[in-house]
């Protein structure tokens, strides 16, 4: 866990924020470090939700600022991913910042690929 340059409070805060936008819009641009952090919830906030069952809907609630949200992870996101094992999330560079030259990043969620049946 990074320190982002803030108090443990805040930078809770400040992730529980960003994921919950994460996962309400599918895409977000950030700082790469942040971008990093968030990547990780998020991942964290999509395996609560493959689980399913009401502990962990608890776990994703603590942690996610709406419950419009949580719902969205376990009945839309969460079902999508049920084949796939971790990397929900992609961050992607983007350059520096024009006014103080911070390394910027977009985090996504990963598309979902279209059914993939093994046989």
């Amino acid at each position: 866990m990074r320190k982002l340059g803030r108090t443990t409070a805040q930078r809770k805060a400040m992730l529980r924020g960003m994921v919950t936008l994460l996962l309400e819009t599918g895409k977000i641009e950030t700082t790469y470090t942040r971008a990093q952090e968030v990547s990780a919830k998020a991942d964290e906030m999509i395996t609560l939700g493959k689980k399913g069952d009401l502990a962990a809907y608890r776990a994703a609630l603590a942690f996610i600022t709406k419950k419009e949200v949580a719902q969205k992870v376990f009945n839309v996101i969460a079902p999508a991913y049920a084949n796939v094992n971790g990397g929900y999330t992609q961050v992607f560079k983007m350059g520096p910042r024009r006014g103080d030259g911070a390394e910027t990043a977009i985090v996504k969620l990963v598309p979902v690929a279209a059914d993939k049946s093994e046989e």
